[in-house]
């Protein structure tokens, strides 16, 4: 498999390895550079094996790649993964000894999401808080106090403006259940100084629902949201998540949902 120009298709999966497709998906080939990497044998997984469960491409080079593996930190490619360096200075392990709080090789990051117009900032739900980077990633400022709690999983940011992100709390690492039942988004719209809980239409009470990774999705617009849940609700937001309707209940766990691209449909008059 040839590195260069990604106008393919990357896969990732669990334990950490990284796909690329040339044929929209066809066929499929390891990218070994990044298999390889010596590390990956002292990292953990929160399951069996550490997974990957971010990639990033960059609009604007796509052989400037960035993945996340939890655990594992955040690897950066400049030359479509023909070789990796470390990114994610200044994301923090809290539960690990202090010699290995900041160490790159035992970071969490759940889940990365960067802002299409301006791929250099990007919002991370790490394991212990909530991060922000103005550098495609290579180095994280943590956002502290954010209420009702910073443990999570899920971040969408949105596609236009750089500023505003939503993430979806949990109360903590051994408490994967909301706030006091209640199920909130919580939003930023100057870039992580101020964050509001957005919770219209949510369930206020009794509420177990969990969101994971890449179980919320913003439209192209920025105005319109849906995140499922593992106890399989979907809800869909509107004008930025400030008020929200559930879609459907009762379904199977739900790991990802993703708004398609709009499509224009010209409906016919039925004939009898």
């Amino acid at each position: 498999m040839a590195f260069g120009s990604f106008t393919s298709h990357l896969a990732r999966q669990l334990p950490a390895a990284l796909f690329v497709s040339d044929d929209r998906g066809q066929s499929w080939g390891l990218v070994e550079p990044f298999w390889e990497r010596p590390e990956k044998k002292g990292r953990m997984g929160g399951y069996d094996q550490p997974g990957l469960y971010s990639t990033l491409v960059d609009p604007r080079d796509s052989r400037k790649l960035t993945v996340a593996i939890s655990t594992g930190g955040i690897r950066r490619s400049t030359d479509g993964g023909g070789s990796w360096s470390l990114g994610g200075a200044g994301l923090r392990q809290e539960h690990l000894p202090p010699e290995l709080t900041f160490d790159p090789g035992f970071r969490d990051p759940h889940r990365l999401a960067a802002c299409a117009a301006a791929p250099d900032v990007v919002g991370c739900h790490h394991h212990n808080g909530i991060f922000r980077s103005t550098g495609a990633a290579a180095s994280f400022t943590e956002i502290e106090g954010v209420e009702p709690a910073v443990f999570g999983f899920a971040v969408a940011v949105h596609p236009v403006d750089p500023q505003t992100a939503w993430f979806v709390p949990a109360i903590r690492d051994e408490r994967r259940v909301p706030v006091d039942g209640r199920l909130v988004v919580t939003r930023t719209r100057d870039g992580g100084r101020r964050f509001e809980a957005l919770g219209r239409g949510l369930p206020e009470c009794h509420c177990f629902d969990l969101v994971y990774r890449h179980a919320p999705d913003v439209d192209a617009t920025g105005e319109h949201l849906a995140m499922g849940s593992t106890t399989g609700h979907l809800w869909v937001g509107h004008h930025g998540g400030t008020s929200w309707r559930l879609a459907a209940g009762h379904l199977a766990p739900i790991a990802a949902v993703r708004f398609l691209p709009s499509r224009v449909f010209r409906f016919l008059p039925s004939r009898v």
